[in-house]
């Protein structure tokens, strides 16, 4: 058998780091679906618990639904979105249109390797379903301790390829079998890291440690910029 992280690197290096249109399209579609809808409330309530105000960097926002919901939550928050497809930032754009919430939510097109903003101006930062699709995932983490201020959080969401069966019940009890199956089938499809290969990125990064744990089929890192 071929070894699995050989198997990684080349899905990786052919994997786009970004979703051009029309999958752009398809995506936005996707993840107005009521399991997405029901994650992005379970990741907005999780994301509070480590900040309640400020100013919050997601990294790879897609549409940007997540930032629409945290919106709802904390209307007096900033929140901006960055994403390397101009497709994706437009659709985000759209989005943020028709919820009418332009004054508190910004767009903009970037990658996690190269952050377009200054060191330590961000309360918090996070990533959701997006750090699968870095090139370099390493150089976004560290990038993201960069622009984090001291004692700020990064939460970095996604799927991983080796969820428990634990984890999958109880997402069957709460969303159905079949979108929970449906949700989870994703796992195969895009080069998603295994929990040990997932926390093991952190290791070479500024951040140094983490803890993990799951927010309903998102495992999240959980890392701080430390005071010291």
């Amino acid at each position: 058998m071929a070894n699995p992280s050989l198997i990684g690197k080349f899905f990786k290096r052919i994997h786009p780091e970004s979703i051009p249109w029309p999958g752009s399209v398809l995506y936005n579609l996707i993840s107005s679906t009521a399991i997405f809808q029901r994650h992005y409330e379970l990741i907005a309530d999780d994301i509070l618990n480590y900040c309640k105000e400020g100013f919050l960097l997601d990294i790879g926002t897609g549409p940007g639904r997540l930032l629409l919901k945290l919106h709802q939550k904390v209307p007096l928050m900033r929140l901006v979105g960055i994403d390397s497809s101009s497709a994706m930032v437009t659709k985000a754009r759209q989005n943020l249109a028709a919820a009418d919430a332009a004054q508190s939510i910004e767009f903009k097109e970037g990658n996690a390797r190269n952050i377009p903003f200054p060191d330590g101006c961000f309360d918090i930062v996070v990533s959701t379903g997006s750090i699968h699709h870095w090139k370099e995932p390493t150089k976004g983490l560290d990038e993201a301790w960069r622009v984090l201020k001291i004692g700020g959080f990064a939460l970095i969401y996604d799927l991983v390829s080796d969820t428990p069966q634990s984890v999958l019940d109880d997402c069957r009890r709460q969303f159905g079998k079949l979108r929970t199956t449906l949700f989870w089938l994703h796992s195969f499809e895009e080069p998603f890291y295994s929990r040990q290969n997932f926390e093991g990125l952190v290791k070479s990064t500024l951040f140094k440690g983490c803890r993990t744990k799951f927010v309903g089929l998102l495992y999240c890192l959980i890392l701080k910029k430390p005071t010291d």
